[in-house]
């Protein structure tokens, strides 16, 4: 089966219909392409990775089945192994090992796409000037985002071999042309 992003989009909304799910698919898709591209690799393959890694939430919410009970429906559907296998690397609690650049990239992106996506959210200017340090500021805020997995977070960057505020930069130069999309202010919607 050819992997192209219509298939993945229609496997992930015909499992996922909350808006914060799929918002949340396309921040991490806009970040994984964007490494993709940094490093010249696959980026339909990889951001279909992305699209899907979280496909099955909504029907296996718990850890004992997110998203390992999501593999079979992708396997069925025709994905392959490697797509599947780096949706299934994302879980911390699986303990599987991050060894390709896809998977060391899309368990970087998960938080830090949904933690910038936050940060915008509260900003009057959505993703427009975020600097770094104001989100590293945030990330030093328990209760700001708390479903947001800090050491998740740092661990994506070390894993990238890239300095926090590098990968921060990198995910929110990513997210800002799809701001809209996500439900973010724009500098149109600001009157810029």
């Amino acid at each position: 089966m050819e992997v192209t992003r219509e298939r993945a989009w229609a496997t992930l909304t015909s499992y996922t219909k909350s808006e914060a799910l799929l918002r949340h698919a396309l921040a991490v898709e806009a970040s994984t392409r964007f490494y993709a591209r940094l490093w010249s690799e696959d980026e339909v393959f990889w951001g279909c990775t992305a699209l899907l890694h979280d496909f099955d939430y909504e029907i296996h919410p718990t850890l004992d089945k997110h998203p390992q009970d999501g593999a079979p429906i992708l396997r069925e559907e025709g994905y392959p192994e490697e797509l599947i296998v780096s949706c299934l690397s994302h879980a911390e609690h699986l303990e599987l090992p991050r060894d390709t650049l896809l998977k060391k990239t899309l368990f970087a992106c998960d938080e830090l796409s949904g933690f910038i996506h936050a940060c915008g959210l509260v900003r009057p200017t959505g993703l427009e000037g975020l600097e770094p340090k104001s989100v590293r500021k945030k990330l030093k805020q328990p209760s700001f985002a708390a479903g947001v997995h800090r050491d998740e977070v740092y661990a994506g960057a070390e894993l990238l071999g890239l300095e926090l505020d590098k990968h921060i930069a990198n995910v929110v130069s990513a997210l800002q042309p799809i701001a809209g999309g996500l439900g973010l202010r724009t500098a149109t919607d600001n009157g810029s």
